[in-house]
């Protein structure tokens, strides 16, 4: 998209003349993205302003919280809950190392809830914080735009009222969708899912991203049987199909049901649950039936389209690389924009956009080698290209190295799960590509990769790194035989 870029510092009015805004920026939405962007263009000497719905830990049309998804309802509570669904495991495994542990072991979901609760509840209040000690405005309501400088913000009296902004920023996120089946008003979301007053003996999972894998996982930890039930022969499309085996093969190992290639086509309330019918014609009865089949960008209610912002045909914002809307003073940054979806990344684009409009460094958002981790039990985190990507963009011929093992923990435990890693490799530059890891503490170790792969490490600089032992890291570095290699411009394929 071809416009110009305003940024700070320059007149909007064609006759020359500074035009009086209350505020230098406007940013509806006060998630992880937004809270960036309005803190680090406050530090760059700009008014700001921003407004979040109140606060509620399940997210509708008029509820939210400052902190957004993430803090909320997404990634924090997630991983206090995935913390909580290892213990379980984790004790069992204790017993190979000496502990005695009584036959019964109680776990109290509702404890669990009541500090997860708590825990968001403190990072709501951190948030909020942050913004007041940068010197910027926080109103609670809803906002939508009504003009290129202008933002409407309904409160919570239903009052209305009207800012002008220089620049309006969208940082309004994705909300999960429901799959339109009969009966789905009887499934949850995620956002139910991290709330329930109950923990599920019985659990169906629909979808196979993120979070199918990872609640399926959390319910499995905790006790449950789980049943997941996804469309493609393999869960977690669009990773590196040799991994999202091992995924596959991990949850089955882990006791979880399995259903590839299926989907459901029916719920129906009965006295003792949900019955859940497929499109292969099984039917189970489950507890609790949540849909992870996806997210949507958060924009319906913002009246973009009715003051001229273009969006695309699932309601994402469309922004050139700087994060700039086609009209001049109106950005947008995060799930909103529909580009890569991911917590870090939002804070990346709000940061940069900061320094676009308001520090004089116009920085565009790089979204290649953005590591990211999937927190199933055990994890996986990948970082670069699949060996699916690598085969279609190389120049040369792609070289797989591949270590299966056992980490040493599970060799005292005796937990039947093996640690599985990969790196893809340019033959003719020796560039590494791309880096995944299934197992124990993947995450962790990626981030460090990922930093190798952004200053464009070769395999040689990993040979010459001495590891740290024992550690399952220090195989990423002693990787020596090629598995396989793959001639360039292999076609993809669609499990």
């Amino acid at each position: 998209m071809a416009r110009k870029m305003l940024i700070d510092g320059e007149k909007g009015n064609p006759n020359g003349e500074e035009t009086h805004y209350d505020f230098d920026l406007f940013v509806i939405g006060a998630g992880s993205g937004g809270v960036r962007a309005s803190r680090f263009s406050a530090q760059y000497g700009a008014k700001v302003g921003i407004c979040e719905l109140p606060f509620h830990p399940v997210s509708s049309e008029v509820i939210g919280g400052v902190g957004g998804t993430c803090v909320i309802r997404g990634c924090v509570p997630k991983k206090i809950l995935v913390y909580g669904a290892s213990f379980g495991p984790e004790l069992q495994d204790a017993r190979n190392f000496g502990w005695e542990l009584n036959e019964r072991i109680d776990f109290d979901w509702k404890k669990l809830l009541h500090k997860k609760t708590e825990e968001i509840l403190r990072l709501n209040g951190i948030y909020k914080r942050l913004l007041a000690n940068s010197g910027v405005k926080l109103y609670e309501g809803e906002g939508k735009v009504v003009g290129p400088n202008e933002v409407e913000v309904t409160q919570l009296d239903g009052t209305k009222i009207s800012y002008s902004a220089k620049h309006i920023l969208i940082a309004t996120g994705s909300r999960a969708q429901r799959l339109p089946i009969p009966g789905q008003e009887l499934a949850i979301t995620s956002d139910e899912a991290l709330s329930l007053e109950e923990l599920p003996k019985r659990a169906v999972v629909l979808g196979a991203g993120y979070i199918a894998v990872e609640f399926a996982s959390i319910w499995r930890g905790m006790g449950a049987t789980v049943d997941l039930f996804y469309r493609k022969e393999l869960p977690l499309r669009g990773f590196d199909d040799e991994m999202r085996a091992v995924v596959a093969r991990n949850l089955e190992g882990r006791g979880i049901n399995l259903h590839p290639s299926t989907n459901l086509t029916e719920l129906v309330r009965t006295e003792d649950g949900i019955k859940v019918r497929t499109d292969h014609g099984e039917e189970l009865t489950a507890d609790v039936v949540l849909f992870a089949t996806g997210r949507a960008p958060n924009t319906k209610r913002l009246n973009l389209e009715a003051v001229g912002v273009e969006l695309d045909k699932i309601g994402a914002v469309k922004v050139d690389e700087y994060s700039q809307t086609n009209i001049p003073s109106i950005w947008a940054i995060g799930d909103a924009t529909n580009r890569m979806n991911l917590t870090p990344v939002a804070l990346m684009e709000g940061g940069y956009f900061a320094k676009t409009v308001f520090g004089g460094e116009p920085i565009k958002p790089d979204h290649t080698n953005v590591p990211c981790a999937v927190f199933c039990i055990p994890p996986l985190s990948v970082v670069g290209l699949s060996e699916e990507q690598a085969t279609e963009q190389a120049n040369g011929d792609v070289l797989v190295f591949t270590s299966t093992f056992n980490p040493m923990k599970n060799t005292i435990s005796g937990r039947q799960e093996k640690t599985f890693m990969k790196l893809v490799v340019d033959s003719e530059t020796d560039k590494v590509l791309g880096a995944s890891m299934c197992g124990p503490d993947a995450p962790e170790i990626m981030q460090g990769i990922a930093i190798a792969l952004k200053c464009g490490a070769t395999k040689a600089q990993f040979d010459s790194t001495v590891g740290i032992h024992p550690s399952s890291a220090e195989e990423f570095v002693t990787l020596r035989s090629v598995t396989r290699r793959i001639a360039a411009g292999k076609p993809k394929t669609n499990l």
